[in-house]
């Protein structure tokens, strides 16, 4: 049984090579003309393309926008989503229209692609129980506000209370900071 699989296999193989030296000894010459017609005169306009900032020009609707040259597409991923160059990227920067309204200066070396980004509708799915919500790997989200004084610094207080605990004090970080209104708790910038 095994010397007839394997006697099956050689010969298998031996055809395969035959086939492959073949046609590799044949070549096909595609006339010039057939060449040209293949190419586009603009290859701006090809929806896909891929390429630096510095070849596109303005106005172009573009997605998988890279933050540095060669780093891959950061920006302009999500379905649905493109972004547009608003000034012509001839200098070392291209001004870009994120989705969000935000325009950023971007490197124009860096690549990205042309079109939008594919199931625009996406955003559009109703989750039709909670239970659709988890099949999609999300956990519920409990308040600061309904959970005790030791589980989160919003915690505590006598019914919808926005201070913490019955003295009255305002949300507190674990080490006695006010955390709302304003306050800063981060660390402080040189002031100049």
């Amino acid at each position: 049984m095994a010397a007839s699989l394997w006697r099956a296999r050689a010969a298998l193989t031996n055809a395969f090579r035959r086939f492959s030296s073949a046609a590799a000894e044949v070549t096909t010459t595609v006339p010039r003309d057939a060449h040209e017609s293949m190419m586009f005169s603009d290859i701006n306009s090809q929806i896909g393309s891929c390429m630096p900032l510095s070849s596109m020009r303005i106005g172009t609707i573009i997605h998988n926008i890279e933050m540095n040259p060669g780093q891959g597409g950061k920006l302009v991923r999500a379905a649905g989503t493109c972004a547009k160059i608003l000034k012509e990227p001839t200098s070392a920067y291209c001004l870009i229209q994120l989705p969000s309204g935000v325009k950023k200066l971007i490197d124009s070396r860096c690549r990205a692609t042309v079109g939008v980004v594919s199931n625009p509708t996406h955003g559009d799915r109703k989750l039709r129980k909670a239970g659709h919500s988890r099949w999609l790997g999300r956990r519920p989200v409990v308040r600061g506000v309904a959970m005790n004084p030791v589980d989160h610094p919003h915690g505590g207080g006598e019914g919808r209370s926005k201070s913490s605990g019955r003295w009255g004090k305002g949300s507190r970080t674990p080490w006695g900071k006010p955390t709302k209104g304003g306050f800063k708790t981060g660390p402080l910038k040189r002031k100049k």
